[in-house]
């Protein structure tokens, strides 16, 4: 047995500090502002990294099949998206590593390895879909073929990633993913009756069939996806290493205030996402679905939601806004197939290091990129791969954040910044509700 209480090779994990002590022996403290527009960016920018390509497409295909009554999915998964964001961060600034790196000082490479892979493949697939979302979104506007769209702004991305940065690209793309609130509008101006929404926020009213588990499969995925854990896990890291703090022991621990700015944070970006979760399946379950388009099967019709408010400029609307979480969202998908590999195999790698100095987790980038890029040539339909991607990051989703759950309760690796009664309770009920609808849905495929 390990010192973890798992059968593997003996392995050493680095003795932590009081998790609460002062970071003025080992450099000045995180930035711990909070001024409205910080946290409000702050927020947009991972809710809208939670919105991607895929969640669009996802949340558009459950309100256009059911309608008003699959609302009550957003209040649902709101707890759980707060919790496993914050958890993961709160690994990475604690822990002072990212999460596979950190997975493979806590677990077995029996464990590890068949984690890497799957979160790597879920990565690769959701940078696919996304794109292919971006090429259907944009070839709305422009007369190309959407894998030639594909291939232009991957390889936008990738510049940006590689002899940019992703600060820059944040700058530029951020805003844009304030058109997602022109779902808000829509769905207001729809008109749909507000006791039927007001109950069905509230109200389950599905069967639970093979589709229904498969949708709300889909949306956990999306919802939950395993590339924003490693994101955030990591982004900690390079926030620490970008003050100075270049050594592990210089950025193991947290204080109060940090640990409350992410909080904070956190939750403000989940919000964003969830508000945008509800009114994407508010403005098609009040549009498309009285009207008989259940189902969404390209960017067009993904688009006439926004028809009540825009009119005939609902495809511009729709394309801006799919762009905008797209440019943000698809470098934090490739970015974080480097980390897990890079990470799963014991290798260095960080945005702070230039190509050169990191060459298998810049190489990782590029080779994801291509991979994703080449994926759209295989003739899938875009808004359905959106989907289906979803089902992908779901099925992932349980076994990862089981993991995770473990690594921040082990006082071993986070002190007594392990989690508390609430996070526990969020955490592990989570846990149990992904375990059970991905449970379900593999059931019906079998007596299918």
């Amino acid at each position: 047995m390990s010192e973890h209480g798992s059968v593997s090779r003996p392995r050493a994990v680095d003795p932590l500090p009081s998790a609460s002590r002062s970071r003025t022996q080992d450099g000045p403290p995180r930035s711990s502002g909070s001024g409205l527009l910080r946290l409000v960016g702050g927020g947009v920018i991972t809710g809208a990294a939670d919105d991607d390509p895929s969640a669009i497409g996802t949340y558009a295909s459950a309100g256009a099949k059911f309608g008003l009554g699959f609302l009550w999915i957003a209040p649902v998964l709101l707890p759980m998206m707060v919790v496993v964001v914050y958890v993961s961060a709160k690994l990475g600034q604690v822990y002072g590593k990212g999460l596979f790196a950190a997975m493979r000082d806590r677990y077995p490479r029996w464990v590890l390895y068949p984690t890497v892979l799957g979160a790597f493949t879920g990565n690769v697939i959701e940078a696919a879909a996304n794109l292919g979302g971006i090429g259907a979104a944009l070839n709305l506007l422009v007369p190309l073929p959407v894998p030639l769209i594909v291939t232009i702004a991957a390889a936008v991305i990738l510049a940006f990633q590689i002899f940019g940065s992703y600060a820059l690209l944040r700058r530029l793309f951020r805003w844009l993913a304030l058109a997602l609130f022109a779902y808000v509008a829509a769905a207001v101006m729809a008109r749909p009756d507000p006791g039927e929404v007001l109950y069905r926020t509230f109200v389950p009213s599905l069967t639970l069939d093979g589709e229904a588990l498969a949708m709300i499969v889909a949306c956990i995925g999306t919802s939950l996806s395993a590339y924003i854990y490693t994101w955030q896990s990591n982004q900690e890291v390079e926030d620490e290493i970008g003050q100075g703090r270049h050594r592990l022991e210089q950025r193991k621990g947290a204080t109060d205030g940090e640990l409350r700015r992410t909080r904070r944070e956190v939750i403000a970006g989940m919000l964003f996402s969830n508000l945008i979760l509800y009114f994407i399946i508010l403005s098609t379950g009040a549009t498309l679905h009285p009207a008989g388009q259940t189902a969404i099967d390209s960017a067009a019709q993904a688009a006439a939601s926004l028809e009540p408010l825009a009119g005939s400029g609902a495809k511009v609307l729709f394309a801006l806004g799919v762009v905008g979480v797209g440019f943000l969202a698809v470098p934090v998908m490739t970015t974080g197939a480097a980390y897990d590999l890079v990470q799963g195999v014991g290798a260095k790698g960080s945005l702070h290091a230039r190509p050169s100095e990191a060459k298998l987790f810049y190489g990782t980038i590029a080779a994801v990129t291509v991979v994703a890029v080449g994926l759209n040539f295989l003739g899938f339909n875009p808004m359905r791969a959106l989907v289906w991607s979803g089902v992908v990051q779901g099925v992932s989703v349980p076994p990862l954040l089981f993991l995770m759950m473990l690594m921040t309760n082990d006082r071993r690796m986070m002190g007594d910044r392990v989690n508390g009664r609430l996070t526990n309770l969020l955490g592990w009920t989570t846990v149990a509700v992904t375990f059970a609808a991905t449970a379900g849905l593999v059931a019906t495929w079998i007596i299918a």
